[in-house]
């Protein structure tokens, strides 16, 4: 059975941990319990393991064996993040390799349920945003499965990133070669609009999406063939130099079957095609929507400078979406957090402040354990001194 899955005592060493971690803690009763297999209990409950993968995003540790050390000489992590008979070190990247992808699928789904309530709409103008893209993850030689080009090996993570909300909103992970266009459609429910740049250019993905009730805005190369069914008027003075309903492409090689929107504009002298099915939005609107992709490559660089995201603690694929999983948690953990307290998006500034607060938790306790041995030590030795 898990430690407890009730509110931690108001005694607890760090509260300010317990306060970011409790909207997991009241999912837990909700969430798959984790079985052992055979007849060997588990060293590792699922409580525990979250705990853990949170504690090492958080304190931005960049090893297995750092956060193992961690659990067993730190007297917090041992005593309340670790399990109750301590880890050792093959049953702990046994459990990040094997066990968990289930339960930790679960709990991000439903924190990521909470946190779309929980946060802020900043463009509901413009709709449900969804920005598509990819990140390579590099893996070791060992790591087969991370299939890339010779003498490289590199996993993909292929996200959906709510930019109403700054959070993410879907995973998938593939070795490092693997088309991204194919999770277009997996990223997107119908009405909403999926964000990507030209690497994501498919002109029978944009017939497919229009007929799933998807809508998308994505950068097209300049060179692509526009045959121009209508021309919408452009303001003097935009950015905008081109707004027109198009076919894309080549007619009996890559045309596309149904009308698009093709969107061109001009800043700081560079060019920028798009190509849209959102007809309801002004052409500076559909400019302003690709600009804000620019978040999702926000994200990634935080995302891997701050948690150490990239850091490997395990080589097998089930493994490695543990952990990214773990980070995703971690990461939805802090934008309902600084939404709580500051009413603000995740920053390093407000992470540093509640690191800062939790190392300033644990050594009031220790001063204050210290301070009532002492005092016990001086009644032992001087039993009458005050009476």
């Amino acid at each position: 059975m898990p430690r407890t899955l009730q509110p931690w005592n108001k005694k607890s060493k760090a509260p300010s941990f317990y306060d970011l971690f409790q909207p997991a803690q009241n999912i837990l009763t909700s969430i798959p319990p984790l079985e052992a297999r055979g007849n060997r209990p588990l060293q590792m409950e699922f409580e525990d393991q979250l705990k853990a993968l949170v504690l090492y995003h958080l304190d931005e540790h960049t090893s297995g064996s750092h956060l193992l050390q961690v659990l067993e000489e730190d007297s917090f992590a041992r005593e309340e993040i670790a399990p109750l008979d301590g880890i050792k070190k093959s049953s702990f990247f046994e459990a990040v390799n094997s066990r968990g992808l289930e339960q930790l699928t679960s709990m991000f789904q439903k924190l990521q349920v909470l946190a779309t309530k929980t946060l802020p709409t900043e463009y509901s103008v413009l709709g449900d945003l969804i920005a598509i893209d990819g990140s390579l993850i590099n893996a070791t030689l060992s790591m087969y499965w991370a299939d890339y080009r010779g003498g490289s090996k590199k996993a993909k993570a292929h996200f959906g990133f709510d930019l109403n909300r700054s959070i993410p909103r879907k995973i998938f992970l593939t070795h490092g070669k693997t088309d991204e266009r194919v999770f277009v459609s997996h990223m997107l429910v119908a009405g909403e609009t999926g964000v990507m740049d030209r690497g994501y250019q498919s002109h029978k993905a944009f017939d497919r999406l229009q007929a799933e009730g998807k809508h998308f805005v994505c950068r097209i190369k300049a060179n692509t063939r526009k045959t121009c069914i209508k021309k919408n008027p452009v303001k003097s003075g935009s950015i905008v130099f081109y707004d027109a309903i198009v076919l894309l492409g080549t007619a009996g090689v890559n045309q596309t079957e149904k009308e698009v929107r093709a969107v061109g504009y001009r800043v700081d002298g560079i060019e920028y095609w798009v190509a849209t099915s959102r007809y309801d939005l002004s052409p500076e609107q559909i400019a302003l929507l690709y600009k804000l992709r620019w978040d999702i490559e926000k994200f990634f660089g935080w995302w891997k400078r701050h948690l150490k995201v990239y850091h490997l603690i395990a080589r097998s694929q089930y493994g490695l979406m543990v952990q990214m999983l773990a980070g995703l948690i971690t990461y939805l953990l802090l934008a309902i957090y600084c939404h709580k307290h500051y009413r603000e998006k995740v920053s390093i500034k407000r992470v540093r402040e509640l690191r800062i607060r939790i190392q300033n938790e644990l050594r009031n306790v220790e001063n204050d354990l210290s301070g009532s041995l002492a005092f016990k030590n001086q009644k032992d030795l001087y039993p009458y001194a005050n009476t």
